[in-house]
């Protein structure tokens, strides 16, 4: 029989790895067979018992405004927290071309890395327009070769306290943006824009992701408003939340607590480690709080959650290589996870589990499924994250999207 990609020798993430290796065979983009061994001819990669899992997933994004160092004012000191302000500065300056550019470096090099989906949030307040949108509008349909770019629509500096802003929600909600969210930290009305978010998801039959309970207070955590709304709109399954700072400073059992409610309302998290331990606890001189969220304690609560990038290179994440395996690592160093099994967690929440907070209904290594598939120079999923693996070789629909060489030691 004649296949267009037989993928030999593998170890699947979605499966059992002790079991031995598999082969996967793909015709017109999609998993074929996934045998032990398979007869046939095509195009033949030996994987060579190295783990094949399905395409990263970044969750929480921001492509419009990565790569902007060079445009914002110097840092004023180590400690500012003028984060929001400096970005803003410039948004006036940003063009579709501009952000074209800056964002397709910078997704470019997730491909490389092994993101074969993602969220990105854009922003269209007063100050930038239409303008990112449009560029990420375009990029989505330029790289759909590679990537499965989802586009939420938010407005990053207030809302309710900003007359007119709305109207750049509605137009991108209008031209088909997947996901609505915003900001309310930054609103005069947080509670109100909330309330506003979930009404235009009703109207426009489309997802929710907030930035939501950044900062390190516990009393005024906007999580249960958001469940709430969750419940009456039945919007279970389709809302998800990003940063949640705020539930690093819960005792135990009120973080298992929260754990349940979000589970009980399908509302996932999306934590962004990079991000959330560079802005947190700038309070503070000494004992600085890490501000990330024990994501695999919600987990065991019955929750979904993520880890995702977030920011690249920018006022609020000023580094960045795009690598979310080395996010995912980072993040378990933070929290302080290390068993096989939290390991092993840490991976599905830069696959499986994102794949689910964007409703990716196809997504995995199972027949008839999108042949999206990342070879990793690792043997489990555990492992990928242990030692900050690197993608070898990365298929979308069955087409080879990159190819890296492993570094060679040259003895003497």
């Amino acid at each position: 029989m004649a296949f267009d990609l037989i993928v030999r020798n593998a170890r699947l993430a979605n499966g059992n790895v002790s079991r031995g290796t598999v082969d996967i065979a793909v015709s017109n983009g999609r998993i074929a067979a996934i045998e032990a061994r398979i007869s046939g001819d095509g195009e033949n990669v030996d994987a060579a018992g190295c783990l094949v899992s399905p395409g990263l997933v970044e969750s929480h994004f921001h492509l419009d405004k990565s790569r902007i160092l060079d445009h914002v004012s110097p840092l004023p000191d180590r400690r500012a927290t003028d984060h929001m302000a400096r970005t803003s500065n410039v948004k006036h300056t940003f063009t579709v071309e501009d952000v074209y550019a800056r964002a397709r470096k910078t997704l470019e090099q997730c491909l490389l890395n092994g993101v074969g989906h993602m969220r990105t949030h854009v922003e269209v307040d007063p100050n930038v327009g239409m303008h990112g949108y449009e560029a990420i509008e375009r990029l989505a349909k330029d790289y759909a070769w590679g990537i499965d770019l989802q586009l939420c629509v938010f407005l990053q500096e207030g809302w309710t306290n900003v007359p007119g802003a709305e109207k750049n929600v509605v137009a991108a909600l209008k031209r088909g943006a997947a996901v609505v969210g915003g900001a309310p930290r930054y609103d005069a009305d947080g509670p109100g824009q909330i309330r506003r978010i979930f009404a235009l998801a009703r109207e426009f039959d489309v997802d929710v992701d907030i930035h939501l309970d950044g900062g390190y207070t516990t009393h005024d955590m906007a999580i249960h408003l958001v469940c709430d709304l969750t419940d009456e709109n039945g919007w279970s399954g389709r809302v998800a939340i990003g940063h949640g700072n705020k539930y690093s400073c819960l005792a135990t059992a009120e973080l298992a607590a929260l754990g349940r409610r979000l589970a009980g309302s399908g509302v996932a998290v999306s934590v962004l480690p990079a991000t959330d331990l560079y802005t947190s606890g700038r309070h503070l001189e000494h004992s600085v709080i890490r501000g990330v969220a024990d994501a695999n304690a919600l987990v065991a609560q019955g929750a979904n959650c993520s880890i995702a990038t977030n920011n690249v290179l920018n006022p609020f994440t000023p580094y960045g290589d795009c690598s979310l395996v080395r996010i995912a690592n980072l993040y378990a160093n933070v929290v302080q996870r290390g068993t096989e099994q939290d390991l092993a967690e840490c991976f599905a929440m830069v696959t499986d589990r994102p794949a689910r907070i964007m409703r990716r209904a196809d997504y995995g290594i199972a027949v008839g499924n999108p042949a999206d598939l990342i070879l990793w120079n690792a043997g489990t999923p555990a492992e990928v994250v242990a030692t900050v693996a690197q993608p070898l070789m990365g298929f979308k629909r069955g087409r080879r999207v990159f190819t890296r060489g492993l570094p060679t030691l040259h003895r003497p």
